[in-house]
């Protein structure tokens, strides 16, 4: 085992680096999974994030409430959040032999290879008794190869931040639902200026420094199915023509419309996504929901302006909507625990009216209502520095119908994979070939490491 976790890798992607609620009616079931034991258990439940981040003593203290015979040890392996330094430790505890009964994982990577290396209990039997569907009670799937062995926590879809300011100086509505042509029309219309003052009509962060390489596949990002890189029997997936598109519209935008900040200012001068969109250098941002709790602003980025959100574009008209990428966390019982019943109730009520009790997040759970996703909106937001500036109706409207596409599996080769995109990407936009060249590039090295990996 040791051998095994020695040799993940930790796959490069926006999710990892970000850890970024009411009262909800209890989950189908009451989350019971069986009896309570006789005996008080105690639970030791590895994660990561500060008390201001994630709220720990309000999550576990309501869990307790509920269930008085079971008790919750928290053991924080990353004060600070880092899921990197979290998992590194969370596989040196696996490896040493510690107790553990349940666990997070901040992306699909991460609980895929350790669901691969036997950390992670299967949870059918006590889903299969309570009697529900995990695609009916949740948004998110996270069945791999035809078992669950978690459940999903907070739900964090893509979408558009838009700076509603700029969108009436260019008589522009928010949108509620468009593609990806009218998006770039949109940031055409919103560039202004030029030199080092221009305001642009987007900024697409990444994927410089071989990260953020979801902003290579937008196009391919809001199909319910074979949405990434890689297809879910592991073969590559980087001849579908919307993976041609995601290049097109980057390139088009950036060298052709010249409606989004240039590649070569993100990393000559470090740009981020925050200080761009709020110092209001461009005026639509792509990007994840981990941002509800910063949309109205914070000490280090102040809101001078009024925010609205819109919908992840889609690529015709008749596309199905509300699809896009989707963060969550998997919360999983370990496959050590000696506790597994009391196990899955934490992760149960967790991944329901425990996000919920937590007050930072919308959960994956299905069964919020209208008004209890009302309540949480406005917990988020009122930790912000001006709330009343947020369009807060468009932001719940795209919440509400937002789903995740088919998780696909990670694959030993996948962060390869990644590598070459990422390396053929920033020739294409650094000028160095041309978009046909990328594309069979990109096409050729990843077949080869797939090819490679069967030897």
């Amino acid at each position: 085992m040791i051998a095994g976790l020695a040799a993940v890798g930790m796959l490069a992607g926006c999710s990892g680096g970000n850890t970024e609620g009411g009262s909800g009616a209890a989950p189908s079931g009451g989350a019971s999974g069986g009896t309570t034991p006789a005996a008080p258990v105690t639970l030791k439940f590895h994660a990561f994030g500060s008390e201001a981040q994630q709220n720990w003593t309000k999550v576990i203290s309501s869990f307790e409430a509920k269930y008085p015979d079971i008790k919750v040890e928290l053991i924080n392996l990353s004060e600070k959040g880092d899921t990197q330094e979290y998992a590194k430790k969370l596989d040196l505890a696996a490896a040493s032999g510690e107790a553990m009964d349940v666990m997070m994982f901040s992306e699909a990577g991460m609980y895929a290879q350790r669901v691969a290396l036997g950390m992670v209990a299967p949870i059918d039997e006590f889903i299969n008794k309570e009697g529900f569907k995990v695609t009916e009670e949740y948004k998110v799937d996270t069945q791999l190869n035809g078992k669950y062995y978690a459940l999903p926590g907070k739900f964090n879809p893509w979408y558009v931040m838009l700076n509603k300011n700029h969108l009436k100086e260019a008589g522009l509505e928010v949108p509620t639902d468009w593609t990806w042509d009218q998006f770039a029309d949109y940031a055409k219309k919103l560039t202004k200026g030029d030199g080092p003052t221009k305001r642009y009509g987007t900024y697409f962060h990444g994927p410089q420094g071989g990260g953020w390489l979801e902003f290579t596949r937008l196009a391919l990002a809001n199909q319910p199915d074979n949405s990434d890189y890689l297809k879910t029997d592991g073969t590559s997936n980087l001849d579908n023509p919307l993976f041609r598109k995601s290049i097109e519209l980057r390139y088009q935008m950036e060298k052709v419309d010249k409606s989004s900040t240039p590649y070569t200012d993100m990393i000559s001068q470090k740009l981020h996504y925050r200080p761009q969109f709020f110092n209001q250098s461009a005026s639509m941002v792509v990007i994840g929901s981990w941002m509800n709790s910063e949309l109205g602003g914070t000490e280090q980025f102040p809101l001078n302006f009024e925010v609205a959100v819109a919908p992840f574009p889609k690529n015709t008209a008749s596309d199905p909507a509300g699809y896009s990428m989707v963060t969550t966390d998997f919360m999983a019982v370990a496959a050590s625990s000696k506790n597994k019943e009391a196990a899955y109730k934490f992760i149960r009520y967790f991944t329901t009216d425990g996000t919920i009790a937590q007050g930072k997040y919308v959960p994956s759970w299905t069964k919020v209502k209208n008004e209890d996703l009302t309540k949480i909106i406005d917990t988020i937001l009122a930790g912000t520095k001006s709330p009343d500036k947020v369009d807060k109706q468009s932001l719940i409207t795209v919440l509400q119908n937002s789903r995740a596409s088919k998780l696909v599996p990670p694959t030993s080769y996948q962060a390869d994979v990644y590598k070459v995109i990422n390396e053929e990407y920033e020739k294409l936009i650094l000028d160095k070939q041309n978009l046909d060249a990328m594309l069979k590039n990109t096409q050729d090295r990843a077949q080869k490491l797939i090819d490679s990996s069967k030897k």
